[in-house]
């Protein structure tokens, strides 16, 4: 472990990155948060666009370790996942409570998330950054206080969701769930390749505006972050965020009707403290069901044709690069992922 980032940060008093090159950037409700302003994000999306070499098809490009692992539709296997845990965070499940349908429609949540996030990935340059900007100008309105006392947070306490160490916490679970999802359907990523899509993500994490100073430096450190962050008080389940979660699994307000092995599934990847705290289900019968899943779905999965397999906004991507047009289909890929047929902001680079 190259940077001591694990055994420097204390939870929940402090929620700090340490590192030799910095000092604390974020606190709990018992002091200073660190948010991020806008001339910071503008600072880090002009260092982003200086390293780009190839603006047209976007931050990474068609031989990165992040094209090849978010093209996959087997995402959505984690993306309960990482809601969930998501919810873990005192600040999101309140600042959700407060400024989003999330209860009443769901699925509104599910596209504006990836809307961003896949276009960040998937975007030409000019996208990924008007996408970030996009997000930094939403999250600037969504602040107030907290409903309940809950972990280390204080009933009366601000939340902002331009901060540090919340926002640290929401894109290290896409992150580490996208991984996840991946290797339950592909063989395990190697060393190399996951040591590679981790440094690739902290491109990914600039467009949110987290300085490279505010994440951990490897995989392994990343690792040890998630797994003190799981013990802390950094984090706890409000009642809220328990009502949102078991919508989510119920596919509350949405079309979707996720079947009792996604349930189970997404269950098995929780830490055992959030099974717990969300009062999800993990007896005998969904253990059963979950690995029964991670038997099938790889079998199934990999047969599937490309057009199914891969998600719309990489198809579009393609088709950018090739000079040809978004097929139907591709279309209608959007529309599940993001909720719309074609990737937003491509405004920009006309």
């Amino acid at each position: 472990m190259s940077r001591q980032y694990a055994t420097q940060t204390r939870y929940p008093e402090i929620v700090v990155a340490s590192s030799p090159h910095s000092c604390a950037i974020g606190e709990s409700s018992a002091g200073a948060e660190h948010f991020v302003a806008r001339a910071e994000l503008e600072q880090s999306l002009a260092g982003i666009a200086a390293r780009c070499s190839h603006p047209l098809a976007g931050i990474f490009g068609p031989d990165s370790i992040s094209w090849k692992i978010n093209r996959e539709s087997a995402l959505f296997l984690g993306a309960g996942r990482a809601a969930i845990l998501q919810l873990a965070h005192p600040w999101v499940a309140t600042a959700l409570e407060h400024h989003s349908n999330l209860l009443a429609d769901p699925i509104a949540r599910f596209h504006n998330t990836f809307r961003i996030v896949l276009t960040m990935n998937f975007g030409t340059l000019e996208q990924a950054l008007a996408a970030a900007r996009h997000l930094y100008a939403r999250h600037a309105g969504i602040r107030g206080q907290m409903s309940e006392e809950i972990a280390a947070y204080r009933r009366g306490s601000r939340y902002e969701a331009n901060e540090i160490s919340a926002l640290r916490w929401v894109f290290a679970t896409l992150v580490e769930s996208a991984v996840l999802a991946f290797e339950a359907v592909m063989p395990p990523l190697s060393e190399a390749e996951r040591a590679a899509y981790y440094d690739e993500t902290k491109t990914l994490a600039g467009l949110f505006g987290l300085p490279a100073a505010a994440l951990p430096e490897e995989w392994s450190d990343f690792e040890a972050y998630i797994a003190e962050m799981t013990r802390s008080s950094a984090l706890g389940v409000t009642q809220v965020a328990r009502s949102m979660a078991h919508s989510i699994l119920a596919g509350s307000g949405s079309w979707i009707d996720p079947p009792e092995w996604y349930c189970a599934l997404t269950a098995t990847w929780l830490p055992e403290r959030f099974r717990a705290e969300f009062g999800l289900r993990f007896g005998e019968t969904e253990q059963r069901r979950a690995e029964r899943a991670l038997r099938v779905l790889p079998r199934v999965y990999r047969w599937l044709p490309a057009m199914l397999r891969f998600i719309g906004p990489w198809h579009e991507a393609v088709a950018r690069l090739a000079g040809g047009r978004v097929g139907w289909i591709a279309e209608l890929s959007n529309r599940f992922w993001i909720g719309e047929p074609h990737m937003p902001f491509a405004d920009v680079n006309e």
